[in-house]
């Protein structure tokens, strides 16, 4: 279970803390979406889902104005007793004074933007999904290479790191070195970054670590990327036949339950790895984009057979 802090949240946001005596330094966030307690305001509280973070918007603080005071007081009452996180107030809206009140009571705290409600929730939902993501830590190199994030692994010493220098000495871009951490962000998107130790650097064996950033500028450097494709490098088994020589099988590895395309490469003197990694990255592209050179050679040939035997 991961979790945000919820100062980092007001800092991030920019969030006004209505409540500044409300201790926050530890209070956490477990949970990926947030709730308008809308119905709940109305008395309607069956499967409350009241460890999200609650947000009133201007449908709701319309609601809270047709009230009088004393059904004022039990509708926010009831909210605040539910022991919700915090309480977030769009588009600079009016306090009602029983939020006060109950939020000191009750230990809640409650903040305030000036962002409209569907955007505020919208950004909050989406930063949550970053921070609170299922992740796991693999080792490889990933590269941003022309806007497809390729995700280089293979045993240690094989040359993940030799073909990710000379990709990046052709214009393309380094998001980790060795170790990736990669991130769920949703069910068809997996997105890698680099452990802050040891962002922008490189371990060439027989020269050492190097720092991409300082020696290529930062247009050699990115600080995440989703993940598109994973190239697997091994060394070359002349007795291997199970090479894909026309690609028409797409081979697939799965990571945190998200199936990404593989391409296993046979490394061997002579090969320019940097060269076939672009190649892939190219052709990965033109794939998702409706062009499948194979399969187009393919239908070539079987209208060619279907031809001659007329």
């Amino acid at each position: 279970m991961y979790s945000a802090r919820l100062t980092k949240i007001v800092e991030e946001f920019q969030l006004e803390n209505i409540l500044p005596e409300v201790d926050i330094s530890n209070r956490v966030i477990t949970r990926k979406e947030v709730n308008r307690p809308a119905l709940q305001l109305t008395g309607f509280y069956h499967r409350f889902d009241n460890d999200r973070l609650q947000i009133i918007g201007r449908v709701e603080h319309s609601y809270l104005q047709t009230l009088d005071e004393r059904t004022r007081e039990e509708a926010i009452c009831h909210l605040f007793e539910c022991h919700i996180p915090c309480l977030m107030i769009c588009k600079n809206l009016e306090i009602f004074p029983e939020m006060l009140f109950y939020g000191r009571k009750h230990d809640v705290p409650i903040f305030r933007t000036c962002k409209t409600t569907t955007d505020f929730a919208a950004e909050m939902i989406m930063w949550l999904r970053g921070e609170l993501a299922d992740r796991v830590t693999m080792h490889g190199v990933l590269v941003d290479i022309y806007g497809e994030g390729v995700l280089i692994t293979g045993a240690s010493g094989i040359g993940k790191s030799e073909t990710a220098l000379e990709l990046i000495k052709r214009g393309h871009r380094l998001i980790a070195d060795d170790a990736v951490e990669i991130k769920k962000i949703a069910d068809q998107t997996l997105v890698g970054t680099c452990p802050e130790l040891i962002q922008y650097l490189i371990e060439l064996r027989g020269i050492g670590i190097i720092n991409v950033k300082e020696l290529f500028g930062i247009g050699a450097v990115k600080q995440q990327k989703s993940i598109d494709l994973v190239i697997k490098l091994e060394n070359w088994d002349g007795n291997q036949c199970s090479y894909d020589r026309l690609g028409l099988n797409d081979e697939y590895i799965e990571i945190i339950g998200n199936k990404v395309i593989c391409n296993t490469i046979p490394i061997r003197p002579g090969r320019n790895v940097a060269v076939i990694c672009e190649s892939a990255a190219i052709s990965n592209r033109q794939k998702k984009m409706g062009n499948n050179t194979a399969m187009e050679l393919e239908k070539k040939i079987l209208q060619n057979n279907f031809t001659e035997t007329k």
